[in-house]
């Protein structure tokens, strides 16, 4: 029995909240990896913010490569693996995005706070997923 997802299930997977891990590549030295925030749904565009003067901003730019992994944190342990292209990179697509963004990983309230505190300086990067890789140890 094969342990890889199916469209459906990983697109499901990456669509709940999961603390991704992006990976860049930095010059001459190994990739440049954090985790980060981010926002998908099904059949879209991996979207995720960072402060303007962070080092993932430094090395970001449209057509950049980039690698997300997002995973369970208990077993049976299942992950993601998506590689893809930068489309863009800039200001939040509209005034809400900082605040959904924030409300999926704190709740609402939280969230809410944490986006009246300044969160609109952020730029956002739209990632255009072109590889997937996946384990679901649950098919076992």
């Amino acid at each position: 029995m094969s342990l890889h997802m199916t469209r459906a299930e990983r697109e499901a997977f990456l669509a709940e909240v999961h603390i991704g891990v992006l990976s860049i590549a930095d010059g001459d030295s190994g990739p440049s990896s954090a985790p980060i925030w981010y926002l998908y749904e099904a059949g879209g565009d991996l979207q995720m913010s960072m402060g303007p003067n962070s080092h993932k901003a430094r090395l970001l730019a449209a057509g950049t490569r980039v690698t997300l992994v997002a995973q369970t944190e208990t077993a049976p342990y299942k992950y993601v693996s998506v590689e893809g292209t930068v489309v863009s990179l800039g200001p939040a697509p509209d005034e809400d995005f900082t605040l959904r963004l924030a409300s999926r990983y704190l709740g609402e309230e939280a969230g809410r706070r944490y986006a009246s505190g300044g969160g609109g300086d952020s730029l956002v990067a739209t990632i255009r997923i072109e590889r997937w890789m996946t384990t679901d140890y649950s098919k076992r």
